[in-house]
């Protein structure tokens, strides 16, 4: 659990996450998911740190669970399907259980973002690929 290729990962991804998510729902898509936005629930000023820590937390269960999916078999392709699974998780089945409770988003928001949510945890989970394939001891 706390190999030095699990820890790597988790640092590396969690940075990833960070920005990467800046850059997809703090520049990118802003206009779009304000345009189909119900109620707005966002703070004017979000915090960082919780949303940093957030992602370490986040990039370490992934990892985590990114080595007990691969069990030795680390490849960019095999970490982008293991992450786009848990995309389908999070954007397709837990969209769909926010869009059937809350008046967050109206259904174009939900599917542009279970879209998003595939690509965004297949990069991180290619990325944690990488990095594992990168620091597996080598076999003589």
């Amino acid at each position: 659990m706390f190999s030095k290729s699990n820890l790597i990962a988790t640092l590396v991804a969690a940075i990833v996450m960070f920005f990467l998510g800046y850059l997809i729902w703090g520049i990118a898509t802003v206009s779009f998911f304000e345009e189909h936005t119900i109620v707005n629930t966002m703070k004017e000023v979000p915090n960082l740190g919780l949303i940093a820590l957030g992602n370490l937390v986040g990039a370490f269960v992934l990892s985590s669970l990114y080595s007990k999916w691969a069990r030795g078999h680390h490849s960019v392709g095999e970490g982008f399907q293991f992450g786009a699974w848990i995309g389908v998780f999070v954007g397709i089945g837990m969209g769909l259980i926010w869009y059937a409770t809350a008046n967050w988003m109206d259904l174009t928001g939900h599917v542009v973002e279970a879209i998003i949510d595939i690509i965004y945890y297949g990069i991180i989970g290619s990325i944690i690929a990488l990095i594992y394939q990168k620091t597996a001891t080598k076999k003589d």
